[in-house]
């Protein structure tokens, strides 16, 4: 064993760089559900900014230093904070927000949001098959993004209005109607953050033919505005 060890020890060394660099530095993210369709699609594969937000030590969730804020309208990976499962949705409201969400419409800090039509999509729900989505642009403050609803399913499309504490963010699963995010599992600690999502590395279509979405590679998850 030993001399197995000497013999590879260049490589275990790179094996154990090469894990703290994707738990400190920067990762990639496989998305495994459609919650943030329409913009992102099972199958892609997203790389992750681990310090946009905090520098941690190493395969744990302990801050040393806090490196930039979380911005609305942001695209974050990070752990539930019921069960520690990895999860990607979008930045809604931030500390000290007013928040609150009327038949779908958000309502921050006593502004109603901005929807502008957009047209329409087919969902495929696992169970039910094919729905008509309802794609819209959502305005919050500087934020503009695409999502979806899917009217004929049951989904929580109302809470009151809470003040969000400070060190935490409420987030919402651009597929607003299939997406299980902080209106379910509460609001998100900053410590549970594991980093902002950037462009699509990669992208396959898992739940079809698996050709690879050559059209995806390298795309943008901010595109200007």
């Amino acid at each position: 064993m030993n001399k197995w060890l000497r013999a590879n020890k260049g490589f275990l060394l790179f094996l154990a760089l090469f894990g703290i660099f994707r738990t400190a530095v920067a990762d990639w993210n496989p998305i495994p559900s459609g919650s943030m369709h329409p913009n992102l699609l099972e199958g892609d594969v997203v790389f992750v900014n681990r310090l946009a937000y905090n520098v941690k030590v190493p395969l744990t969730d302990i801050v040393i230093s806090p490196t930039g804020e979380p911005q609305r309208g942001d695209i974050v990976t990070f752990s539930s904070p019921v069960n520690g499962t990895r999860l990607i949705k979008r930045v809604i409201a931030l500390p000290g927000d007013r928040v609150e969400m009327r038949n779908e419409e958000l309502i921050i800090n006593g502004q109603t949001a901005g929807y502008t039509a957009l047209g329409h999509g087919i969902e495929t729900i696992h169970g039910i098959g094919d729905l008509a989505a309802v794609r819209v642009d959502e305005a919050v403050g500087d934020s503009r993004h695409t999502i979806q609803f899917l009217p004929q399913i049951q989904a929580r499309r109302n809470f009151a209005a809470l003040v969000v504490p400070p060190g935490q963010y409420m987030m919402l699963g651009d597929n607003r109607d299939n997406s299980e995010d902080s209106r379910y599992i509460g609001l998100v600690p900053r410590a549970l953050l594991i980093g902002r999502a950037e462009r699509v590395l990669a992208s396959a279509d898992i739940t079809g033919n698996w050709m690879p979405r050559t059209e995806r590679f390298g795309m943008s998850l901010y595109p200007k505005q």
